[in-house]
C-alpha cells in the first residue's frame, strides 16, 4: 500500500527518538545494567501505594477539576509556603499537571509565538527545544561553562533583545547535577528587571540537594516569582516517575493563559494519586530527607568507582552522576556509551546528546537512583575498563 501523503513536513525534522528511549532499549536488548534513563530500580513507599487503592476503591475514578484535587493544591500552597515562604493561591496560582514535562510544553506553549526568541542552557533536559520549536520559537542555545557547568551572565545578557520572550532555567540541574546559587537568582533578576521576560524554572529536583546546600527556588525572590513559572515533580520526589504527576506554580495572570492550554493537553491529571499524594504530603520527612537519602547513595556509588579510570565529576544534586572517560578513549560520547552497552553490559546517557548541536567533552552520565546491588555490580564493571 503506497503511504498517503507521499511526503509528509515533519515539524520536527532533524528529532529522532529521545536518547532515554534510546540508550534504555540497547540496554534491554544487551540485558545491561541501565543506569541510563532516570528513574529507580526500588519502589515508593507501600503507604503511598495504599493511598491510591484506597481511593480507588472509594471510586475517585472520574476526572479531577481541570487545575487539579483542591485538597493536593492546598497541600502543595502549604508545603511551598513551608520551604520557600512564599504564598501561593490554591484557586488562581496552583496547577496540577500530568508530569513536569507535559507541564513544560504547556508552558512554552501559552507563551512562546513564531519568531519568539527563548534562552536554553545547555545541556539541556531534551524536552525544551523541541518544544520551542513547536511552537514557532527560535532557542537560543548558551553552554554552561566547564568544568563546573556554570552560567555566564555576561554571556546571557548580550543575547537579550526585544523578541526575548522567555529564559529557561533548571536547578538542581539535570544532566550535570550543578545547582545555582542565591548570586545566580541575583544576576537573573538583574538582567530581566524592567523587561516582560518570563522566566521558566524547572525545579523537579529540589528535594534532591546535597553537602548542606539549599535549593534556590524562584519563589524564594518575589521580583522573580511574578514573572516565573514553576515545574515540579512528584514522581522525582516520590519515587513513582511513571505515575506522571506534577504541577506548576505561577501568579495569577500567568496561570490564567496556561491553564487556557493545560485544559486541551490533557485537562486534568489522574484523580486516585492526587487524592493519595494530598494525604501522604502531611508527613513532610518524605521529602524533607530526600537530600540525604540520595546522597547516601551518591556517595556509595562515587566512593566504589573512585579507583576507576574514570573522572568524577562533582554532583550537587539530581540523582545522576557525571564520569569523564578522557583518560581511557578519543571515541564520541555516543559511541563509547553504545559499546559500554555492548561489550560492558552497562548503561549511560552520553551528555552531548542534551546539545542542540553534539558536543562532545568525552562524559557520560549515570544514574545513581538504584538499589546499592544494581550500584556494586555497575561499579564493578566500570573498575575493570
Amino acid at each position: 500500500m503506497n503511504p498517503f501523503p507521499e511526503n509528509i513536513t515533519s515539524k520536527l525534522p532533524k528529532t529522532g527518538l529521545s536518547v532515554f528511549a534510546v540508550m534504555s532499549n540497547m540496554a534491554n536488548e544487551y540485558n545491561a545494567i541501565n543506569l541510563s534513563q532516570g528513574f529507580p530500580d526500588f519502589e515508593c513507599s507501600p503507604k503511598l501505594i495504599e493511598l491510591v487503592s484506597k481511593y480507588m476503591k472509594e471510586g475517585y475514578n472520574q476526572y479531577a477539576p481541570m487545575a487539579g484535587v483542591m485538597k493536593l493544591r492546598e497541600a502543595i500552597a502549604e508545603k511551598t509556603e513551608d520551604l520557600y515562604t512564599a504564598s501561593y493561591n490554591c484557586e488562581t496560582e496552583i496547577t496540577v499537571t500530568a508530569g513536569a514535562t507535559q507541564g513544560i510544553y504547556t508552558a512554552i506553549s501559552a507563551f512562546v509565538k513564531e519568531e519568539d526568541e527563548v534562552i536554553v542552557f545547555e545541556p539541556a533536559y531534551d524536552s525544551y527545544v523541541p518544544a520551542i520549536k513547536l511552537n514557532g520559537g527560535i532557542p537560543v542555545c548558551v553552554p554552561l561553562k566547564m568544568p563546573d557547568y556554570h552560567i555566564d551572565w555576561d554571556e546571557v545578557r548580550k543575547l537579550l533583545n526585544q523578541r526575548t520572550k522567555m529564559i529557561i532555567i533548571n536547578t538542581p540541574h539535570n544532566p550535570t547535577g550543578s545547582i545555582l546559587t542565591a548570586k545566580d537568582m541575583v544576576q537573573l533578576e538583574k538582567i530581566t528587571k524592567n523587561t516582560d521576560i518570563i522566566i521558566l524554572s524547572d525545579e523537579v529536583y529540589e528535594h534532591i540537594i546535597f553537602d548542606g546546600y539549599e535549593h534556590q527556588s524562584v519563589c524564594r525572590y518575589p521580583s522573580l516569582a511574578e514573572r516565573s513559572l514553576v515545574l515540579c515533580s512528584f514522581g522525582k520526589t516520590f519515587h513513582n516517575t511513571g505515575w506522571k504527576t506534577g504541577y506548576c506554580l505561577a501568579p495569577e495572570n500567568l496561570m490564567k493563559e496556561f491553564r487556557k492550554v493545560h485544559q486541551f493537553i490533557v485537562f486534568c491529571s489522574n484523580t486516585p494519586i492526587q487524592h493519595a499524594i494530598a494525604d501522604f504530603l502531611k508527613d513532610k520527612s518524605y521529602y524533607e530527607e530526600l537530600g540525604g537519602f540520595y546522597q547516601e547513595k551518591r556517595d556509595f556509588f562515587v566512593n566504589l568507582v573512585k579507583n576507576s579510570r574514570f573522572k568524577i565529576v562533582p554532583c550537587l544534586g539530581t540523582y545522576f552522576q557525571l564520569l569523564d572517560y578522557t583518560g581511557i578513549t578519543d571515541e564520541t560520547e555516543m559511541e563509547f556509551a553504545q559499546r559500554l552497552i555492548k561489550e560492558n553490559r552497562i548503561g549511560s546517557v552520553p551528555v552531548s546528546s542534551f546539545y542542540n548541536k553534539p558536543l562532545n567533552n568525552n562524559i557520560l552520565r549515570f544514574c545513581f537512583a538504584k538499589k546499592e546491588e544494581t550500584l556494586e555490580k555497575a561499579a564493578e564493571v566500570l573498575c575493570k575498563i
